[in-house]
């Protein structure tokens, strides 16, 4: 560092020309300190300034990078201050975070600054931009630029054109793109203004009321956090382990396993699980690792791909890489893959079958299972339909068999029934199926259902699972116990009887009124009234013809 110190110094006596041009005054840096409540209210106020709160979701790819590089641009202002009251000098300070941020490039070490901000680009620089038809690309240079001379922001930062154009307008104008940029500027996102934790469950709270208005497509980066709490407690991450999402959309059910563990072990936050996540589309791809930096889990990986075809974390002939824990909410009935992918996986993940071409659900348990250790665990969101179709019928049915398959192989220790309505890509519960490659011995040869399909409240415009039954699934698990309405220890033969069949309905009541019987004694007891109305119509046939009771009056 003091060598870059001296080298500054030289630069700046030979080159005095190569002062900043444009040079902005600093910003003020107090700016005060956010809350939750105030930040969430000024990022959605900032998402509905581009169009309204209605239309808000379908910008949410031009705020929330800017709403990312707002942070990156004050925490940068943050630490360059720092610099300026160590060398006195603020030019001599910047090139000395410039050479010190080229060389930690050079050598793999950490720089004395989190990302470098050239002068040319920093917020300042970008909020008093002429609004001339060139504040769009100005924005988008910014950000290419940022990504440019800071890797980890590669793919992060500088996937989006502010110049876009459609049909030959632009998507976003320079107006709307200024107030966009005006709100944003209200606060300041430095390190003493917003904890990482603070701002990262605001970012979560502005990807939740996007997902609000995304309807169908919501589903591709957003799981529900109070199902997202649910699996962090049934997973229970404990000190130094791994956490893995095949499918991570935003990230969120990676963070809340880290945040459980920093709610409870506040004093060991440097023994938190490391977060490892892979997803296909970019732009959420995008959306997890901004969500990363803002809760400041700076030592997480990320993947980018489809994790069917090619997995990220796998190396050829090494095989998957194994984790302590695996969280997913997989696309639900996932239609785009065919058997032939199934046979030929050069990793060998699909050892209980091909899931059926309608639905990839057992093709994902199956890749998740191949990616846990040998006393891994998984919590994995799925269709209803997936612990219970094929039962009950004499016709083969795949994904029945892999279903036996992890039952007879002891890989499944419990599936739990949601309410209704949780989620924003479809009004069906959906199940939480968790997996256990070790069980312990008191729980072998049992799976704990339990259906929790009771524990909502109504709110807009979705159900919402309560607190009160995130604590009593997970209490039912901790203590693996049977509770009236709510949990049942089932042996393996009783779900031998069901035909494989593992709806938490079919054995667990939660409504005095309603009975649940095994679909073939419906069907047979269907079969003997219809024998019954037949034998009885015959009978009243008989005694009216006795009683010469015309036919139009039968």
């Amino acid at each position: 560092m003091a060598k870059a110190a001296k080298t500054a110094r030289t630069q700046k006596r030979k080159k005095a020309e190569e002062n900043a041009p444009a040079t902005l005054p600093m910003p003020a840096l107090d700016g005060g300190h956010l809350d939750i409540s105030s930040l969430e209210t000024w990022l959605w106020d900032a998402a509905c300034k581009v169009r309204g709160a209605a239309d808000a979701p379908k910008f949410k790819d031009f705020i929330l990078p800017l709403v990312f590089f707002k942070r990156l641009s004050d925490v940068f202002d943050d630490e360059f201050v720092g610099q300026v009251k160590e060398f006195g000098d603020e030019e001599i300070a910047r090139e000395v975070i410039k050479a010190d941020h080229e060389d930690a490039l050079k050598t793999g070490r950490r720089p004395i600054v989190r990302f470098f901000i050239p002068h040319k680009y920093r917020w300042e620089a970008i909020r008093n931009h002429a609004v001339n038809g060139e504040l769009g690309q100005f924005v988008t240079d910014a950000m290419r630029e940022v990504a440019r001379l800071n890797p980890d922001l590669q793919g992060v930062l500088d996937i989006k054109d502010y110049n876009e154009r459609q049909s030959g307008q632009r998507t976003l104008d320079d107006d709307r793109l200024a107030s966009l940029i005006e709100v944003v500027s209200r606060h300041r996102l430095g390190l003493r203004n917003a904890e990482p934790d603070i701002l990262g469950r605001a970012y979560e709270y502005l990807l939740r009321k996007f997902a609000e208005g995304q309807g169908q497509s919501a589903g591709e980066f957003y799981t529900p956090k109070e199902v997202g709490w649910l699996m962090a407690h049934l997973i229970d991450a404990q000190p130094y382990r791994t956490v893995y999402d095949p499918t991570c959309g935003s990230a969120g059910l990676l963070i809340k396993c880290r945040l459980l563990f920093e709610q409870r072990h506040p004093e060991q936050k440097d023994k938190a699980p490391h977060l490892f996540g892979q997803e296909l589309n970019p732009v959420t791809f995008a959306m997890a690792k901004m969500n990363m930096f803002l809760h400041d889990y700076t030592d997480s990986t990320f993947q980018i791909g489809d994790t069917f075809t090619k997995p990220g974390f796998a190396a050829e002939g090494a095989g998957i890489r194994k984790f302590d824990y695996v969280v997913a909410n997989p696309m639900w009935n996932q239609d785009n893959y065919d058997e032939t992918l199934y046979e030929n996986d050069q990793w060998r993940r699909f050892e209980y079958g091909a899931a059926p071409s309608f639905s990839a659900d057992w093709g994902w348990l199956q890749h998740i299972v191949a990616s846990l250790n040998g006393n891994g665990r998984a919590a994995v969101v799925l269709d209803t339909g997936a612990v219970s179709r094929g039962s009950g019928s004499k016709s083969s049915n795949k994904e029945k068999l892999i279903r036996q398959g992890f039952i007879e192989a002891d890989l499944v220790e419990g599936v739990v029934l949601l309410p209704d309505n949780l989620f924003y890509n479809t009004p069906a519960p959906g199940v939480i199926l968790i997996l256990n490659r070790n069980k312990p011995t008191a729980r072998r040869g049992t799976c704990l259902l339990v259906n929790a399909s009771a524990h909502f409240s109504k709110e807009k415009p979705k159900n919402a699972l309560t607190d009160g039954g995130i604590q009593a699934v997970s209490e039912a698990f901790q203590r693996w116990e049977t509770r009236p309405k709510l949990s049942r220890v089932v042996t393996f033969e009783e779900i031998r009887d069901a035909d494989f069949n593992l709806s938490p309905s079919l054995f667990v009541e939660n409504n005095d009124s309603l009975e649940h019987r095994p679909l073939h004694q419906i069907i047979e007891e269907l079969r003997n009234m219809r024998s019954e109305r037949s034998r009885l119509d015959t009978e009243l046939e008989a005694i009216t013809s006795r009683l010469r009771i015309p036919l139009s009056q039968k």
